[in-house]
């Protein structure tokens, strides 16, 4: 069997180490051929491919990003891109798809599985959220890179009794900015699953400034004021997302302006990404790849790979993608953070 790989969507740390382990063990122990699809959908859309063999996954385990490049590319936006595919995997030879990302890629996968598409996915995501997998690989390396950088932040904070607000990813949920928000030590977490209010959550910085405090604020870049979201302009990709952007520097002016406290806005944007990824993402990426090897030579098509406890299982892909995981706030209500209403 010929089987394709490709990663969609944002990069991720563990991406690699998918393509490591599914490699190894596809060639090893079933004999099978692998070829890599570069830039996401784009590649099986055009043609564009690379080899992908023992030597050339030898070695990738620690590397961030994606030697097999991404993109943002929709076949169903694009027109004849699922004829494109067909057509292009049996001239190559490709027996099935292993797709690794998130709810867009996976999206695609489920769409394709019932075009009569061989597809697997495996599902990658740094902001948690896709359902049907407790967790998905990137996350925790995301998490520790965002409390590493609140951590830093606090002596700054507390050597100048400033406020500093930190704007971290998490369009549609706050899993990101809430793990990294109660590990770092915040006071306010601002996350898409709650609307805050400005208003409160400036007079609990002011309170805190007039007890000689510094205040930690992590929003998520998807939070949103009960007076509506902060967008960065209008602009859409292929799946239809607004590009987002601005609510950290818009937060830290509205809290500068009425709790009169010296605030600063910092964003951290694709550094959450980059890097090499932690011993918890490279073992969960690896399981899902050996997993995801064994489903394609089973001929389990139109199956998420996904981490239930501490179990690595099948699901149909569009249970991972049909409902968002969001944070159910409720359970962190003892969490010692302020959501802002």
């Amino acid at each position: 069997m010929r089987i394709g790989v490709l990663t969609g969507g944002g990069d991720c740390p563990g991406l690699n180490a998918v393509i490591r382990a599914a490699v190894r063990k596809g060639t090893k122990e079933y004999g099978h051929e692998f070829v890599g699809f570069r830039y996401g959908w784009r590649g099986p859309i055009e043609g564009i491919t690379q080899p992908l063999d023992w030597d050339v996954v030898e070695g990738i385990l620690d590397q961030g990003g994606t030697i097999l490049h991404s993109s943002r590319t929709n076949p169903y936006k694009i027109e004849g891109g699922v004829e494109a595919i067909k057509k292009n995997m049996a001239a190559l030879g490709v027996d099935a798809l292993i797709a690794i990302g998130g709810e867009d890629t996976l999206g695609v996968a489920t769409k394709l599985t019932a075009d009569g598409v061989n597809c697997v996915g495996v599902p990658k995501t740094i902001d948690n959220d896709l359902s049907g997998t407790d967790y998905t690989f990137g996350f925790d390396t995301a998490v520790n890179i965002a409390t590493e950088a609140i951590d830093r932040l606090w002596t700054t904070a507390d050597s100048h009794d400033r406020c500093i607000v930190v704007e971290i990813m998490g369009r549609h949920a706050g899993w990101m900015t809430l793990h990294a928000g109660i590990a770092g030590g915040a006071n306010v977490v601002l996350i898409p699953e709650v609307a805050f209010d400005i208003e409160k959550v400036a007079n609990f910085v002011k309170e805190r400034k007039e007890a000689g405090k510094a205040t930690i604020v992590a929003v998520s870049e998807g939070a949103h004021a009960e007076t509506g979201m902060v967008l960065k302009d209008g602009e859409v990709d292929a799946f239809g997302h607004v590009k987002l952007g601005g609510v950290g520097d818009w937060v830290a002016a509205e809290i500068k302006e009425r709790a009169e406290i010296e605030t600063r806005a910092i964003i951290l944007g694709h550094l959450q990404r980059g890097g090499t990824p932690t011993a918890f993402d490279r073992v969960l990426a690896t399981r899902l790849g050996l997993e995801a090897a064994d489903a394609v030579n089973e001929g389990d098509f139109g199956k998420m790979m996904a981490l239930q406890g501490t179990n690595v299982v099948r699901i149909p892909i569009h249970e991972g993608t049909d409902v968002l995981k969001t944070v159910p706030v409720e359970r962190y209500a003892d969490a010692e953070v302020f959501f802002g209403v």
